[in-house]
């Protein structure tokens, strides 16, 4: 008796092949799972709630021992390389850090407190300079035709400025609870910071082995090559800002000493401190010394104007392509971009941690891209496979 002859298995070979086989339709699946694994953690993230608030209290002392490692760490290694304990050579540097500190207490302070309260102490008269600019631009005959043909009202603006000054401060109040609550949480992990950074320096050199022992043996070559990438990216960018914040900030005093400005020391601190902010921290910097030398005189506002547009074209020109170099290599427009993006998200701690941020994740993902392309093959100009 003859066997009836077996169809051909059409369906589940078409299913392979256009499926199983089809590289994009995996990534889909692929990305169709992670979907779904978020979905899921979402329904669920009380559980994470704990692990949240862990991550919250460690991040800052975390972010600030690790800047500190950076611009510590080599000299804890100089003074290794003079047969100096790598334990000892940290005590006798948190000596020195102490010493210095000591001296900025007892020498510098006196001039910023003193430069804050005669600040404080003239403000009013600022306030009442600025109010009669005011007044004598609202009164003049250009105010009143640009009134006209804008169709302003002068006085219902000021009216809704004063409505919303009003509110802001009644808010302020209301946050100043929740204020002190922060200010609080800073400071305590500010005291754990030398704890944290003394381990860093004495054994940050065994972490990336600590963390290639937990992956597979065959990608800790890889992993390797992040971690060391990430370093080089993170350390030249810190030790970089630094060195340039400092230089802006004793160019402008040298610069605000010269020409007689009012309270050089503290301008010239808030504008070293604002430059961390790549692009966006000279337009903040430049605000505060804008107003104390308009409420002085017109010499006085062209000479800082003077002094600024110099301090900027000696950073843009010598200091910054010394000192940061083509290290991150980043297009400014997309730097501008990931500021205020960051800035939106995640406020002050995003704007300061935007571009580093950003280098970290743009070395992973340069890295993963990397590796899908040499195990896809999709990228291969002799490989023919159907997609």
């Amino acid at each position: 008796m003859e066997q009836p002859e077996q169809q051909p298995r059409v369906w589940p070979d078409r299913f392979k092949r256009f499926f199983l086989n089809n590289k994009f339709v995996l990534f889909l699946l692929i990305l169709l799972l992670v979907g779904l694994n978020v979905m899921v953690l979402t329904k669920v993230s009380f559980v994470f709630h704990p692990l949240v608030v862990l991550i919250k209290t460690i991040v800052l002392p975390i972010i600030l021992s690790g800047i500190l490692y950076y611009l510590l760490n080599p000299l804890v290694d100089v003074m290794e390389k003079w047969k100096i304990k790598r334990g000892w050579g940290i005590l006798i540097l948190y000596l020195a850090i102490g010493g210095v500190l000591t001296v900025v207490v007892l020498a510098v302070i006196p001039v910023i407190r003193n430069q804050i309260m005669g600040l404080i102490a003239n403000f009013p008269a600022y306030s009442e300079t600025v109010r009669n600019q005011f007044e004598q631009l609202t009164g003049s005959q250009l105010f009143s035709q640009v009134q006209d043909t804008l169709n302003m009202n002068w006085q219902d603006w000021w009216g809704t400025i004063s409505e919303k000054a009003t509110a802001i401060l009644n808010s302020t109040w209301t946050k100043l609870g929740g204020f002190l609550g922060a200010f609080t949480e800073t400071v305590l992990s500010i005291v754990t910071v030398p704890f944290i950074l003394f381990y860093l320096l004495k054994d940050g050199k065994k972490l990336p082995s600590k963390i290639l022992s937990f992956l597979p043996i065959k990608s800790r070559t890889g992993a390797m090559h992040v971690l060391h990438d990430i370093n080089h990216q993170i350390s030249s960018f810190i030790r970089g800002q630094i060195i340039v914040s400092f230089c802006i900030g004793g160019l402008l005093y040298i610069g605000y000493m010269i020409i007689g400005l009012d309270y050089a020391l503290i301008l010239a601190i808030i504008a070293s401190f604002t430059s961390v902010v790549p692009y966006l921290g000279p337009a903040i910097a430049i605000t505060p010394a804008l107003i104390v030398a308009i409420v002085t005189s017109p010499v006085m506002l062209l000479k800082m104007i003077a002094v600024w547009t110099i301090v900027q074209l000696i950073e843009g020109k010598l200091i910054s392509p010394q000192i940061m170099g083509k290290t991150l290599r980043i297009h400014p427009i997309t730097i501008i971009f990931v500021i205020l993006t960051s800035g939106n998200l995640f406020g002050v701690v995003g704007v300061l941690l935007a571009v580093p941020g950003y280098a970290v994740l743009k070395v992973v993902v340069s890295h993963i891209f990397n590796l899908f392309k040499d195990k896809s093959g999709l990228y291969d100009p002799n490989n023919n496979t159907l997609l």
